[in-house]
C-alpha cells in the first residue's frame, strides 16, 4: 500500500512503522486497545467501553483519528478535536492510547509528534490536556520530555471506579506557527 501523503512517508521512513488516518477495518483492533486504557482506570475519563457499534462514529467525529500501524498491527490510536468552541476553538485536545504490549517502545512519543505537527496542520494554535491523572506517570514524563508546560492541578478531579479521587494536570504546548 502506498503512503497517502509525505507526512505518511516520513514517518514509514523513520520510524519503520506508519501513522495513518483510521477506517473502517481498523475499528477492532482501536477498540481493544482503546478500552484497554478505559478499563485500566488510570488516564481516559470515560468510565465504560466504547462499543463497535459506535466506534466508527465517534471515531470519526474527531477533527482526525490517527493509528500508527507497525507491520500490518495497530500499535496505538489517537484522536485530536477543538478542546472548545468560538473563541477559544483554536486551542485542540487530544487523548492517546498505546497497546499495553507494546508501551515502553517509543510509540505514544510517535503519536504524540504525529498529534502535534497534524493539529499545526488543521490550524490550531495550542494543544492543550485538561486531564492527565497524576499517578500516570508515564504519561506526564513523556508530556513534559516533550515540552508541554503544567497549567496546574484539580484536586480530586478524576474520579476512579472504586469511588476514591485522584489529582489531575493540565498541560499545554503552543503549536509550530502558533
Amino acid at each position: 500500500m502506498a503512503p497517502r501523503t509525505r507526512n505518511e512517508e516520513f514517518y514509514r521512513i523513520r520510524c519503520a512503522m506508519i501513522i495513518r488516518e483510521f477506517n473502517k477495518s481498523d475499528i477492532p483492533s482501536m477498540l481493544r486497545i482503546w478500552n484497554e486504557v478505559i478499563r485500566a482506570d488510570n488516564a481516559f475519563p470515560q468510565d465504560s467501553e466504547l462499543e463497535e457499534e459506535n466506534a466508527y462514529d465517534y471515531f470519526s467525529s474527531q477533527s482526525f483519528t490517527g493509528v500508527l500501524e507497525d507491520s500490518g498491527e495497530i500499535a496505538g490510536v489517537y484522536i485530536l478535536h477543538p478542546n472548545n468552541i468560538g473563541r477559544c476553538g483554536h486551542i485542540a485536545n487530544a487523548s492517546y492510547a498505546v497497546d499495553a504490549s507494546r508501551r515502553g517502545q517509543g510509540i505514544g512519543r510517535k503519536i504524540v509528534s504525529h498529534c502535534l505537527e497534524k493539529a499545526a496542520q488543521l490550524g490550531f494554535r495550542i494543544l492543550q490536556f485538561n486531564a492527565v491523572v497524576k499517578s500516570n506517570a508515564g504519561a506526564i514524563g513523556l508530556y513534559e520530555s516533550m515540552g508541554f508546560i503544567r497549567l496546574g492541578t484539580v484536586e480530586g478531579g478524576y474520579r476512579h471506579d472504586s469511588g476514591e479521587y485522584e489529582d489531575i494536570i493540565l498541560f499545554y504546548k503552543k503549536l509550530t506557527g502558533g
